[in-house]
């Protein structure tokens, strides 16, 4: 997909009313300094349009981005980290579960995970939670430029039997750095938008 234009049409906080979109929604969840808002600027090439923090767990609100007037890129808040109060991290959660639960327009989840580490217990939580949602995450393995080829296939298969990944199931190893990853990831993307389309096409 050509990016012609992007634009952070909305800012949810803990208190705010979600949007009703009419265009798809793709979300993407993982836990505080997994390289969410890289991967997004990758995937828009835009170098610092989503934003980034340098303090992990000071992203709170949910940002929705609108790509080519066509679909949502939606940050979830960075779950995870230690320095946020236990009260912070709830109401994150409950966010988070709410727009899972309510958006009438998602159509895709990717799941950040660091492929330097096995899943946390934070990790295994979100996976499961996405699940019970009733979707099947795409796992992104973010930063697979800090490990050599053998290396990624080996921590790719803790991160499956970590997650207790099923048949089926797709991780993609990423890198922000040399953008490995990015084209299997826009395909995905396309995939969901095009049974979107065929949807429409029938009722």
């Amino acid at each position: 997909m050509i990016i012609k234009s992007v634009n952070l049409e909305t800012v949810c906080g803990i208190t705010s009313k979600l949007p009703v979109n009419t265009s798809p929604e793709i979300a993407f969840a993982g836990k505080s300094n997994v390289g969410k808002s890289s991967l997004i600027n990758g995937l828009i090439n835009r170098k610092n349009y989503a934003r980034t923090s340098s303090e992990p767990g000071k992203t709170q609100t949910i940002n929705f981005y609108n790509v080519n007037e066509q679909l949502y890129f939606v940050d979830l808040p960075g779950y995870g980290y230690a320095k946020v109060s236990q009260t912070s991290r709830e109401k994150w959660g409950k966010m988070i579960e709410k727009y899972l639960h309510q958006s009438k327009q998602l159509k895709l989840v990717f799941l950040l995970v660091d492929i330097r580490h096995e899943p946390s217990a934070n990790d295994i939580q979100m996976y499961e939670w996405i699940c019970y949602q009733g979707f099947r995450p795409v796992i992104i393995a973010t930063k697979s430029d800090k490990l050599s080829r053998n290396q990624i296939v080996k921590q790719t298969s803790v991160i499956k039997k970590t997650l207790g990944l099923k048949s089926g199931d797709i991780l993609i190893p990423f890198s922000a750095v040399n953008k490995s990853g990015r084209d299997e990831i826009w395909a995905l993307m396309e995939e969901a938008l095009k049974g979107e389309e065929a949807e429409e096409e029938q009722e």
